[in-house]
């Protein structure tokens, strides 16, 4: 029986263009036949890097970055810490860099910070590459907080500056910022969420509303991916999140749904248009 699912996909989902300039990056190198490897995923959504393999990019992890010689090399988004723009030189790598313009601005501004004798704390996974770049621009001095409830405030200092992973959630970001404030610490404030990822909570309440349905598209080791799927579960408790066409079951749905199809900053919009292909052919 078909189902006759009506499908629409989210406008304002897919890339932000931090991702899209990366991409770019290396698909301008791989067209012009250059031998390219990236450090690291490029874009944390496997079908993604499936496609970017078949066009030749060679994904590589830091361990095989530090024995390689004469190559080139894609830096992604993420951005990375000074130690490996310095290994990069001593390799005689030729670096192509793809970080993101407002991660880079963000750097810049953790740097300055420090020379300021300032004491860091930067609200982010600690093992995110982003976090991992950002508190090396500050030697890896950085007190890194993913959770309020994890804080031990005898360990942060009376006196704090407090930046934040440009992907994380607003509303935690300022939950941690009273957290600190009610234990009696002085904070300077570094707002330094992205507001082109963090503006797609409001327009992804809006979307999930409209539907029976929701399939979230993402990446399974996508951050802002599982921040934004849990918007959607809030809003439509009858949100799946798939990462490929194979995690769809077709008992999710009832003849006649209206089903929404939203994704995370680091999903293809060739994906979503796909997962609505075979939606409608139910």
């Amino acid at each position: 029986m078909t189902l006759n699912l009506s499908v629409d996909i989210d406008k304002n989902s897919g890339y932000c263009f931090g991702v899209v300039e990366a991409i770019n990056k290396a698909e301008n190198e791989l067209d012009k036949g250059v031998e390219l490897y990236c450090l690291g995923d490029l874009v944390h959504n496997d079908e993604e890097i499936k496609r970017l393999k078949k066009k030749g990019i060679k994904i590589i992890n830091k361990e095989t970055f530090n024995n390689l010689t004469n190559k080139n090399v894609l830096f992604r988004a993420h951005g990375e810490p000074p130690e490996t723009y310095k290994q990069a030189a001593d390799n005689n790598i030729a670096v192509v860099d793809a970080s993101c313009p407002i991660i880079k601005k963000l750097q810049q501004k953790i740097k300055d910070s420090y020379k300021n004798n300032e004491n860091i704390v930067i609200y982010g996974r600690p093992n995110h590459p982003e976090v991992i770049a950002l508190n090396g621009q500050i030697d890896h001095n950085g007190i890194i907080i993913q959770n309020k409830d994890e804080i031990d405030f005898d360990k942060i200092p009376q006196k704090i500056t407090l930046y934040s992973q440009t992907t994380q959630s607003l509303d935690g970001f300022y939950e941690l910022l009273r957290s600190l404030q009610n234990a009696g610490k002085e904070v300077k404030v570094k707002d330094t969420i992205c507001r082109t990822v963090s503006n797609r909570r409001a327009e992804l309440e809006n979307f999930c509303k409209n539907y029976h349905k929701i399939l979230f598209v993402a990446g399974k080791r996508s951050s802002n991916g599982k921040v934004l799927f849990e918007v959607c579960k809030n809003v439509n408790p009858n949100s799946f999140f798939i990462s490929k066409l194979q995690d769809i079951d077709q008992n999710w749905f009832d003849p006649e749904d209206r089903i929404g199809v939203a994704g995370a900053t680091s999903t293809p919009k060739w994906l979503m248009e796909k997962v609505k292909e075979h939606l409608e052919s139910i």
